[in-house]
């Protein structure tokens, strides 16, 4: 079998029937869909088993007691039968062609250890629909990508989980997703596998990235103890840091970039603290030094006027 398509169900009622449908309307028909629902306290699981109901030869569907989704992945591809894996949480969806590209890239490109796409980022609460800005050359169309390299120059991520395909001999050898992270998981998976093998990549977009979610089902925008964020997380990766710039351009980006609001937490202040001790300022830009040099008070009090304009623009749309 060519493919294995894992979804990690959890609550998630309102969206796994059309994430389910995109995987079984792939014009690429050599795969399995295996569906893991991690404990859902709605109708997920009734509604996953109503949209495979005639499909039972290439579906299976599982259950399990809550243990997070990076466990839910994990038995999921240990429950596989194909040669590449391939990940969509039940919130988003594929265009029809997802499988058959992969399958076109991976032929194109055999030495790979990783594959990805370009996706579309949905937000129709706010009426926003936007291709991600993949940092990739004007006019790239496919081949080996720098990922880290990649992902620095803008900041929207090369790969993403909706949108990668891995060798499943290779999510083997990285031992899968790591526990116990909340935030940041497959980053962690993405990075370790991008700095052995070589990143695949077409440059068209074939998935979507839904941010209309509720937000207490979402790992993003929300703080997370330090012990289940990736960035407190990166000790397997010291000596990268030290010896290779396009990774550590990349880490020092994602800190400035992602611990601001750990930086404004009383709770989290000094954590943050610690872990911005190891930005090399002088690579970042000089907008960001300027940010982070400013007086704390001054930066709280700018943070809760845009988070009151944010909360007045979200009941303007949703009013409309």
């Amino acid at each position: 079998m060519r493919f294995s398509v894992i979804i990690p169900v959890y609550n998630k009622a309102p969206y796994v029937a059309k994430a389910i449908g995109s995987v079984l309307a792939q014009t690429f028909k050599d795969f399995e869909l295996i569906i893991m629902d991690d404990g859902s306290k709605d109708d997920s699981y009734k509604i996953a088993l109503n949209a495979i109901e005639g499909h039972h030869s290439s579906c299976r569907l599982y259950r399990q007691e809550n243990a997070g989704v990076s466990m839910a992945r994990n038995n999921g591809v240990a429950a596989s039968k194909g040669e590449y894996i391939c990940f969509l949480d039940a919130d988003d969806w594929w265009e029809s062609s997802f499988l058959e590209e992969m399958d076109k890239l991976i032929v194109e490109f055999p030495e790979a250890g990783i594959y990805g796409t370009n996706y579309t980022i949905v937000n129709e609460a706010r009426h926003k629909t936007r291709v991600a800005s993949i940092g990739v050359e004007e006019g790239f169309v496919k081949g080996y990508i720098n990922y880290c390299q990649v992902y620095a120059k803008t900041m929207y991520m090369p790969l993403w989980t909706g949108a990668v395909c891995i060798p499943k001999g290779v999510f083997d050898e990285m031992q899968g997703f790591p526990k116990g992270i909340k935030l940041g998981e497959d980053f962690l998976l993405w990075v370790r596998i991008a700095l052995k093998y070589k990143v695949a990549f077409v440059n068209k977009p074939l998935a979507y990235y839904n941010q209309d979610v509720d937000g207490a089902n979402r790992g993003v925008g929300r703080l997370h103890n330090p012990n289940e964020h990736m960035l407190w997380n990166l000790g397997p990766f010291e000596g990268e840091e030290k010896c290779n710039h396009d990774f550590k351009q990349l880490i020092d980006n994602l800190r400035t970039y992602s611990l601001m609001p750990y930086y404004l937490s009383p709770e989290f202040h000094e954590d943050a603290k610690l872990e911005l001790a190891k930005v090399n300022w002088d690579l970042q830009p000089k907008r960001v030094r300027k940010q982070y040099k400013k007086p704390l008070l001054m930066l709280r009090v700018e943070n809760s006027m845009k988070t009151v304009g944010s909360k007045v623009k979200q009941k303007l749309f949703s009013r409309k």
